[in-house]
């Protein structure tokens, strides 16, 4: 974990406050500083099922048709 001395944060306030509104730079410069704090682990990918293994679901007939009469997507 990073310590920001407390002179530091009062800057930014300061510097922050003095701006009539944030900038798009100034912003992207927050987003690059946040950035070792984004680590995401590695996930391992799922793994496809074999349609063998799906078994014991039942799909209401109401429903069913509701996805039947729906357009493509894109329509």
């Amino acid at each position: 974990m990073t310590v920001i001395p407390k002179d530091v944060v009062l800057k930014r306030r300061a510097a922050h406050k003095s701006e009539p509104s944030e900038s798009l730079e100034s912003l992207r410069g927050d987003c690059a500083r946040m950035v070792p704090h984004w680590a995401v682990p590695a996930a391992a990918a799922a793994a496809p099922v074999p349609p063998s293994l799906i078994h014991g679901i039942t799909v209401p007939p109401s429903s069913a048709r509701l996805i039947g009469e729906m357009s493509e997507y894109g329509d």
